[in-house]
C-alpha cells in the first residue's frame, strides 16, 4: 500500500498547525476539522515525524472543551518548555454561545501544562484572560509564547483588532508580557501596521543576525507573509517576496532542528471537490523549507527529505503537439522555438498518480512565456497549467477548458488571465531555471529554482499527460526528470500473523 505523499487524518482535516520539535521529533499538533453537522468542538490532534517523510498519527493530543465550556473549541496556539522541563499550552478558546458586549463569540487565552512529556495536559482555567480595553473581545486568538532572554521574560504575541479605525485596516499584533507563564500584562502592541482585518497565527523567531515576524493575512489575499528586522522590536523591513506561498497554502508556522527551519501549514480543500469550488477552511498537511539568503530574505522550497524520497525513475517520451511536426522526442536537450507562436511537446503516456518531477528552462531572451502541462490531453489543448511569464515577473496556475457562460466562442472564461489566486512574483531572467512539482491525487506542490512556491488541487482532471510548451519565444528544456515512490517491502512475520502487532502493542 502506497503512503501518502501529504498527511491528511482519516474522515477529516488539518486546520491550524502549532509545530513544536524536541529531541530530533517534530510534533505537529493541529486544529482537527471533521465537518460534520452540528459542529463538535473542535481539539488538538497530534502527528508526529522525524524524517519530513513518514508522518504517525497519533490522534487526539488535546480534547475540546464541554458544550458550556468556554473551550468548547480548543483554536490555535502554541507551546514551550520552562526551565524545570515542563511543558505549557497556550490556546485559544471559544464557545460560540459565549458572547462578549458586542454579541460575537468570546476568544480567550487559556492555559494548560504537562509535566509527563506532552503526553497528558492540566488545564488551568485561572489563568484565562481576554482582550483588555481597546480591542475587540471576539477577535483575541492565536497566542504565540516566546522567551526574551535579554529582557529576562516571556511574550505573547496575539491576533487581535483595534476598536476603532476602518473596518477591515484594524487588524494588529498585540502583545503580553509574563515572568511566570501565568500572569500576563499588557504591553504595547508588538506589530501595528493598520493595514489588514486580522494577523492570524503570528509567530517570530531569530535566524543569524536577523529576527523574523510571520503571520497570516486574513484579509483578501489569505495569505502567509513575513517580516524582517535586525532589532526584534523592529523596525520591519518588508522584503520584496514577502509570502510563503500562494491562496491555497495558509497558517503556517515553523519549527528549526539542526540549523534548518520548516515551515508547516495546510493545503486548502474546494468545496464539492471541484476546481470551481470556494476554498474551505482546514485541508492538508505540506511542509516547505526556508532557506537564508545573503541578504536575509528568505527562499521557500521542498525538503531535501520530501524530494529524495522518490527514487524510482520513470521513463518519459514526448511527441510534438503541432500535427505539423509529429517526430517524437526523447531525452534532452529538447528546443522549443516559437517566435511568434506556440509549441508544445506531450508525453506519450499518463502521469503517475503520486509523482516528483524536475524539469530545467533555459528561457531566451524576450520570451513571453513557457512552462508545463499537467494532466494534459494528448494534443496539449486541455489540462493544468504551470506557466512561467518572465516579462511580466511571475508564475501562475492555469487551466483549459475554462468555465463556459454559453455555447459561443466567446462565451467563455477568456479574459481571466490564471486561476485567480494563484500568482507568485518572482524573478525569471534569461537563463536556466529549474521547476520542480510535487503531485499527489489532488494535491500539487510546485516550486521554481528552490525560492518560490505554489500549491494548489487538481480535482476535475485526475489522469493525463505531462507537456511542456513555449509561447512567443524560445526555451531549451535540458533537464526534464519523472520519479515515483518506491514503497519498502513489508517486514516478514517470523512467528505468525499478527506477532509483529501483538509485540508493538506492548512496547
Amino acid at each position: 500500500m502506497r503512503h501518502a505523499v501529504f498527511f491528511q487524518p482519516a474522515g477529516a482535516w488539518v486546520g491550524d498547525v502549532i509545530p513544536w520539535q524536541e529531541d530530533g521529533v517534530f510534533h505537529l499538533f493541529y486544529l482537527h476539522e471533521q465537518r460534520r453537522s452540528p459542529k463538535p468542538g473542535t481539539p488538538w490532534h497530534l502527528v508526529t515525524t522525524r524524517d519530513l517523510v513518514h508522518f504517525d498519527d497519533e490522534g487526539l493530543a488535546f480534547a475540546a472543551g464541554e458544550a458550556d465550556a468556554s473551550d468548547f473549541n480548543a483554536y490555535t496556539g502554541s507551546i514551550v518548555r520552562d526551565s524545570t522541563g515542563a511543558h505549557h499550552l497556550f490556546y485559544t478558546g471559544q464557545n460560540p454561545r459565549r458572547l462578549g458586549d458586542d454579541g460575537l463569540p468570546l476568544q480567550l487565552v487559556m492555559h494548560a501544562t504537562s509535566t509527563d512529556g506532552m503526553t497528558t495536559w492540566q488545564r488551568h482555567p485561572e489563568h484565562t484572560f481576554g482582550a483588555p480595553d481597546g480591542y475587540e473581545s471576539a477577535d483575541w486568538r492565536d497566542p504565540f509564547v516566546f522567551r526574551d532572554d535579554e529582557a529576562g521574560l516571556w511574550r505573547m504575541l496575539i491576533a487581535a483588532r483595534h476598536v476603532d479605525g476602518p473596518e477591515r485596516r484594524r487588524g494588529v499584533i498585540a502583545q503580553c508580557v509574563s515572568r511566570d507563564l501565568a500572569t500576563w500584562e499588557p504591553a504595547e502592541p508588538f506589530w501595528d501596521p493598520r493595514r489588514y482585518i486580522t494577523h492570524e497565527c503570528p509567530e517570530v523567531f531569530q535566524w543569524g543576525d536577523w529576527w523574523y515576524l510571520v503571520s497570516s493575512e486574513f484579509s483578501e489575499s489569505f495569505t502567509t507573509r513575513y517580516r524582517m528586522s535586525r532589532s526584534l522590536h523592529g523596525p520591519w523591513q518588508v522584503p520584496t517576496h514577502d509570502s510563503i506561498d500562494g491562496r491555497a497554502y495558509y497558517a503556517a508556522k515553523s519549527a528549526e532542528r539542526d540549523g534548518r527551519r520548516f515551515f508547516f501549514g495546510w493545503i486548502a480543500s474546494r468545496d464539492g471537490g471541484r476546481d470551481d469550488g470556494a476554498w474551505r477552511w482546514a485541508g492538508t498537511l505540506s511542509v516547505l523549507e526556508a532557506r537564508q539568503n545573503a541578504d536575509g530574505t528568505l527562499a521557500f522550497g521542498f525538503p531535501a527529505e520530501s524530494t529524495g524520497s522518490f527514487t524510482a525513475d520513470e521513463a518519459v517520451a514526448f511527441d510534438s503537439a503541432d500535427s505539423a511536426e509529429p517526430a517524437p522526442v526523447v531525452g534532452a536537450p529538447i528546443p522549443l522555438r516559437a517566435p511568434d507562436g506556440y509549441r508544445a511537446v506531450v508525453s506519450r503516456d499518463d502521469l503517475p498518480d503520486a509523482f516528483h518531477a524536475a524539469v530545467t528552462f533555459d528561457i531566451a531572451p524576450g520570451t513571453t512565456e513557457c512552462g508545463i502541462l499537467l494532466r494534459a490531453s494528448a494534443d496539449g489543448d486541455e489540462g493544468y497549467i504551470l506557466r512561467l511569464e518572465p516579462k511580466r515577473g511571475r508564475m501562475v496556475f492555469d487551466r483549459w477548458p475554462r468555465p463556459r457562460t454559453g455555447d459561443g466562442q466567446w462565451e467563455v472564461s477568456g479574459d481571466v488571465p490564471y486561476v485567480i489566486e494563484l500568482e507568485r512574483s518572482c524573478d525569471l531572467p534569461p537563463g536556466r531555471h529549474t521547476v520542480e512539482l510535487i503531485v499527489d491525487g489532488d494535491l500539487c506542490v510546485a516550486n521554481l529554482d528552490g525560492s518560490v512556491s505554489l500549491s494548489t488541487r487538481l480535482y476535475d482532471r485526475p489522469t493525463g499527460r505531462l507537456g511542456l510548451f513555449v509561447g512567443e519565444g524560445a526555451a531549451i528544456v535540458n533537464g526534464c526528470r519523472v520519479r515515483t515512490r518506491r514503497e519498502p517491502e513489508p517486514v516478514a512475520d517470523p512467528v505468525g500473523s499478527g506477532a509483529l502487532a501483538a509485540a508493538s502493542a506492548t512496547t
